[in-house]
């Protein structure tokens, strides 16, 4: 790992906190749907303004064009400072924009990557499907050629703010006599084109953040194509590469963060003479301390790479069970107050079912220890 932070980074770092500090929003996000993607718009917007949107993007399409250490202090301070989720920016901000920079014609990269920056574009991710959750190379929607046109059917699965969102990245089959990873294609999908049905699912914290959505002829231009017809799962393994790696620097910071506020409520709740919690507590710092060394070394191997490699996946698979930990034990530690969703706990009770699909969402937990064993370990395959 070469990782280090300069005299300019440090001072990048205090611009950064006291930017922070007079511009992270007081109002509360809304809960309806189209307020909530307002607010999160006009957050990303008020970033890019102030010049902390992409900022390890290129220049030429709207970012800052800074080392990846940067976007990295800029995450650190962000998680302290307790800014809000990204919310429907997500998938742009975090793999979607990302993929295009990698993969990407200049003209895609043109048209989408300034308007994610400033806010004028959200995306959604169209990979997973009923029968092809973590098996991703056995989705089955389909697409055929027509002239400059794709014309898809099928269905998609727990596609994040799919009920708001103006593109997607999705992943279709376009060989319909191919099987597993060949014959599959990404595409850039407008998802207010005719066809596309959308229909959110309310998950276990009371949220209806994930989606069905169901196409049925609906044309997409060829131009929307990323990369090439049935090159669909090299480009797609360039998103997860994002989404498992640099995607996972904020997060790792945020459960920096709520292992501190855990310790400060135990203290104010004079738990800290239980040994044993005591000795959890302890566990969980050295776990914290381990994922933080694990993500810079992600992201001094990113630095010199277009695309994270297969190493995400150790990280995603560290996090999931980290945070499910954490959050565990702050409810151990609060008790019957986590009851409480309208209460001074509410917010720590939502983290807490929520942290139960770290170990699903982008990937279970197994498949992430497959590709660990076979890419990095060098394991035979797993049949």
């Amino acid at each position: 790992m070469d990782l280090s932070f300069t005299d300019e980074d440090r001072a990048f770092r205090s611009a950064v906190r006291a930017w922070l500090r007079y511009n992270i929003p007081a109002t509360e996000r809304p809960a309806d749907a189209a307020g909530a993607r307002a607010w999160d718009m006009a957050w990303q917007r008020r970033q890019f303004d102030g010049g902390y949107g992409g900022i390890a993007w290129p220049r030429e399409y709207g970012g800052q064009g800074l080392p990846l250490v940067r976007q990295l202090i800029w995450f650190e301070e962000y998680a302290r400072a307790d800014g809000p989720d990204i919310g429907c920016g997500f998938v742009g901000i975090n793999h979607g924009g990302p993929t295009l920079i990698a993969r990407g014609s200049e003209e895609q990269k043109r048209r989408h990557l300034p308007k994610i920056l400033a806010g004028e574009e959200v995306w959604c991710q169209g990979f997973s499907e009923p029968g092809a959750g973590s098996d991703l190379a056995a989705i089955s929607a389909r697409a055929f050629i027509e002239g400059n046109e794709l014309v898809v059917n099928g269905q998609k699965i727990w596609t994040s703010y799919a009920h708001v969102a103006d593109y997607q990245e999705l992943l279709v089959r376009t060989d319909p006599d191919s099987a597993r990873h060949r014959g599959l294609t990404w595409v850039i999908c407008d998802m207010h084109s005719p066809g596309i049905t959308v229909r959110p699912i309310i998950s276990m914290d009371g949220l209806a953040e994930f989606c069905e959505v169901f196409y049925d002829d609906v044309r997409l231009p060829l131009d929307n194509v990323v990369g090439e017809i049935g090159d669909g799962w090299s480009v797609a393994m360039s998103t997860l590469g994002f989404e498992r790696g640099t995607g996972f620097i904020k997060l790792q910071t945020e459960l920096a963060v709520a292992l501190e506020r855990l310790n400060e409520d135990a203290a104010s709740l004079g738990l800290l003479e239980d040994s044993g919690l005591r000795a959890m507590l302890g566990d969980l710092h050295a776990d914290v301390v381990a994922m933080r060394a694990m993500t810079y070394a992600t992201v001094s191997s990113a630095a010199r790479a277009d695309v994270p490699g297969p190493e995400g996946s150790m990280i995603k698979i560290f996090y999931g069970d980290l945070a499910q930990r954490i959050h565990r034990a702050r409810m151990d530690v609060i008790g019957v107050y986590g009851l409480d969703r309208g209460g001074r706990y509410g917010r720590d009770i939502g983290e807490y079912l929520y942290s139960y699909a770290t170990t699903v969402g982008g990937g279970t937990s197994e498949v992430q220890r497959d590709i660990v064993g076979e890419r990095i370990l060098g394991l035979p395959r797993n049949r």
